[in-house]
């Protein structure tokens, strides 16, 4: 089994949110793959789905504890079903990177982002595969601790969602490519 989760924080409130790009990519990635209805399990703090592609268990999952607390639901997860950190995928928003870029890492420290350093923290580790999608703005303001904190929680303005609507596209298929070619030939492919 391929667990991937996206990350983000629960509630209408934060819907398209900068720091939700992770919850609208395996949203995207259910759809297009015909997963079922997310279904919320008090026992994972998730919300998961579960669908075969190219014959094997991909299950997909939305935390919702908030982002923070990230780790407590990929732990769950991930000892439910003893998976290996190889067959974790995080896919997660990304300050440093700018908005629309899609950079895939493994074995990486958190630099900065919440919700990564409770899962390194919980699970341990920090050998797992993520899809980091940039949310940083063409026109940076000067940043600091405050500003990214409320950054982060603000919506895209149009000319930005026109940019990170394709990238939630390529990072789809960046998912598709990886569940059929392996972490190598995907890194190689889409880390340009």
């Amino acid at each position: 089994m391929i667990l991937i989760i996206g990350l983000g924080n629960p509630g209408p409130k934060f819907e398209k949110t900068r720091h939700n790009t992770g919850f609208r990519v395996v949203d995207e990635f259910a759809k297009e793959n015909n997963y079922p209805g997310f279904e919320f399990s008090k026992k994972f703090k998730a919300e998961i789905s579960e669908e075969k592609i190219n014959g094997e268990e991909i299950m997909i999952a939305k935390p919702q504890t908030f982002m923070n607390e990230s780790g407590q639901a990929v732990k769950l997860l991930t000892r439910t079903y003893k998976l290996e950190a190889k067959n974790l995928i995080i896919v997660h928003d990304d300050i440093d990177l700018p908005i629309g870029k899609i950079r895939i890492i493994k074995n990486r420290g958190a630099a900065g982002h919440k919700g990564i350093q409770s899962i390194i923290d919980e699970l341990d580790t920090k050998n797992f595969i993520r899809l980091r999608i940039g949310i940083k703005p063409e026109k940076p303001a000067r940043q600091n601790t405050k500003f990214l904190a409320g950054f982060v929680l603000q919506r895209f303005n149009k000319e930005e969602e026109k940019i990170l609507k394709p990238a939630i596209e390529k990072t789809v298929e960046v998912i598709e490519f990886f569940l059929k070619e392996g972490l190598e030939k995907t890194m190689s492919e889409y880390n340009s």
